[in-house]
């Protein structure tokens, strides 16, 4: 009546070959993320656990917090850092998030 009937077309000769050619910008895409976010990421999380492990008593360190600390004991997940002349802190051992050279901390 008022409305035609619409009918498919035949696709155009050539664009067929195009089905894995449109994946290869996606593609493209996880391995630039891959490279620019995950893996240096990764690397942080390995330097960091590392540096959790090497952890021994007398080091000093700075918390999350910003408190700087020298490890005064140590446990599976807990520590101590003496903050102050007999003033300690006990807190996990993820709150780390340095180490300081030795006499960074001057004792009083």
């Amino acid at each position: 009546m008022w409305i035609s009937n619409a009918f498919a077309q035949a696709p155009a000769a050539g664009l067929d070959a195009g089905g894995l050619m449109s994946f290869l910008p996606l593609a493209l895409m996880f391995v630039v993320l891959y490279f620019i976010m995950i893996r240096p990421q990764m690397k942080r999380q390995k330097e960091t656990k590392a540096m959790l492990e090497s952890l021994a008593v007398g080091d000093e360190v700075v918390t999350i917090g910003g408190i700087l600390g020298k490890i005064t004991s140590l446990k599976d997940q807990a520590i101590t850092v003496e903050i102050a002349s007999g003033t300690e802190v006990h807190m996990q051992k993820g709150a780390i998030t340095a180490v300081l050279p030795k006499g960074t901390l001057k004792s009083a």
